[in-house]
């Protein structure tokens, strides 16, 4: 077998670059498998000047694999019976944010940029996930206020940038969040004017006047990268790749039509929905993939399977995942115009079972904290001001008491990767009682809401499902759900 470290490495083509367009922050594997290539079909379609420079906000990784292969990089399609390379040339430069903070608000700055893109997680946004509010005592937004010259945060780079050209006599930039957030553009739109106002509050009025952030609605799966994937690649291709993306065939992208002065790229030719409203879409999504991929990891991971193909090859949790979609998920969708929910959640079955995409339940897993008031408490919250019980959300939501818990089923330690993981231990071990590790748990005012918290039935019933799970186990639970 070849070191395909020893290959021909990945490079661009001959020919002019277009003109850079768009800045994205936060160049992870998801807005290369996803966006990116959306914009490079765009322009290969229908012409414009929308190269992408990316940032790194954190770590200068992606900038030492991407710039020594000109930032070109693979796209691996991954389908149940075989996987397609396809080459991505749109990314032109990597820069990183600590290194050189100017650099990135000049380039974010430039008369030629319309938008700036971002994928920086739930926990990017600096926020309070249950109210949506910025964190004023975040230390990232500390740092943004005390040296604004060299941002700390995502929000800090966008605001920065936006007085720059204000100053400059420019308009704003396009801020296009490709993040999994209900409402994520007005989420981001009100956390950045709650920023500007604390730095100036006319630069506040002047975003809020005439800036642009579009709602939207994002979906293809995109597994983490590892070795071996970077050495099959290679042995397909006879490049090397350092930083490739691998990728479900899938893919959707809703976009509200809302762009700074209608700049955008011809998304549209390249099957990207260009809607008024993209509320019906996320909400669908939001409710039916992402709650259900958490649910699945939590319930996973502690049961001991790896992936979630592992899972729905389960019989006993491919029925209740079934059974959550039918018994309490759909009731309370509004699907979009056309769309038929049960065919929906039947191929998110199957994209679930598709097993050449091998992705962690661990990895799903990452900052619940962050993710579940997203993903499954404002679900719980409609569900329980109804009259209505959802047993196995309210399980799931238990599941991820036991999993920040930091022991497993089979009593092996879990690398809990949550922005509140110590805080979220220390509750868990402070507590005696089933009962009591719930009510510590449910304190925790940045995901649990008051409305949650104050519900006796709630309360009840989460604190069942975490006594059934430590007495019995994840899988057990799992199957008298069935039953």
């Amino acid at each position: 077998m070849i070191d395909v470290t020893q290959l021909p490495r990945m490079a661009r083509k001959g020919g002019d670059l277009p003109g850079v367009g768009v800045v994205h922050l936060g160049l992870g594997a998801f807005y290369r498998a996803h966006a990116a290539i959306y914009i490079a079909e765009a322009m290969a379609t229908s012409g414009g000047d929308w190269g992408i420079i990316g940032v790194s906000l954190k770590s200068p990784t992606q900038a030492e694999r991407l710039k020594p292969q000109d930032c070109v990089y693979t796209a691996v399609e991954m389908a149940p019976d075989g996987t397609i390379p396809h080459r991505v040339e749109v990314v032109q430069d990597v820069l990183v944010a600590p290194h050189d903070p100017a650099a990135v608000l000049s380039a974010m700055a430039a008369e030629s940029v319309k938008i700036v893109t971002m994928t920086v997680t739930e926990k990017g946004y600096c926020h309070e996930p249950a109210t949506g509010k910025l964190n004023r005592d975040h230390p990232d937004i500390l740092a943004d206020l005390a040296n604004p010259d060299a941002p700390a945060s995502a929000l800090g780079y966008l605001v920065r940038a936006l007085e720059l050209r204000r100053k400059a006599g420019l308009r704003p930039f396009t801020v296009l969040t490709c993040d999994n957030l209900p409402d994520n553009g007005h989420v981001v739109k009100g956390v950045v004017l709650e920023l500007a106002g604390l730095i100036d509050p006319d630069l506040r009025d002047w975003i809020a006047a005439e800036g642009a952030f579009p709602c939207t609605m994002v979906d293809r799966i995109v597994p983490a990268t590892k070795p071996e994937d970077i050495e099959a690649l290679g042995q397909l291709t006879g490049y090397y790749d350092a930083s490739p993306v691998m990728m479900e065939p899938f893919r959707q992208w809703a976009v509200e039509d809302n762009f700074v002065d209608g700049l955008r790229p011809d998304l549209g030719a390249v099957g990207v929905e260009l809607v008024s409203n993209v509320t019906p879409f996320e909400d669908m999504k939001l409710r039916c993939l992402n709650g259900t991929h958490s649910t699945l990891a939590y319930l996973g991971y502690l049961g001991g399977l790896e992936t979630i193909c592992d899972a729905v090859s389960d019989p006993h949790y491919a029925a209740f995942i079934k059974d959550v979609w039918a018994k309490e998920i759909v009731p309370g969708v509004t699907a979009p115009e056309g769309v038929d929910l049960t065919a929906y959640t039947a191929q998110l079955f199957e994209r679930y079972a598709n097993p050449a995409i091998r992705h962690l339940t661990w990895q799903i897993a990452m900052d619940g904290s962050q993710k579940l008031p997203q993903r499954i408490l404002f679900q719980l919250e409609e569900a329980f001001a109804a009259g209505r019980a959802m047993p196995r959300l309210t399980l799931a939501v238990a599941a991820w008491m036991r999993y920040v818990g930091g022991t497993d089923d089979a009593g092996q330690p879990i690398d809990v990767r949550d922005p509140l993981a110590e805080r979220l231990r220390a509750l868990s071990d402070g507590a005696q009682t089933a009962a009591d590790k719930v009510a510590a748990l449910l304190s925790v005012r940045e995901v649990f809401s008051d409305a949650l918290r104050g519900n006796a039935d709630f309360v009840a019933d989460v604190t069942a499902a975490y006594e059934g799970l430590a007495a019995h186990g994840a899988r057990a639970m799992v199957e008298k759900y069935n039953a």
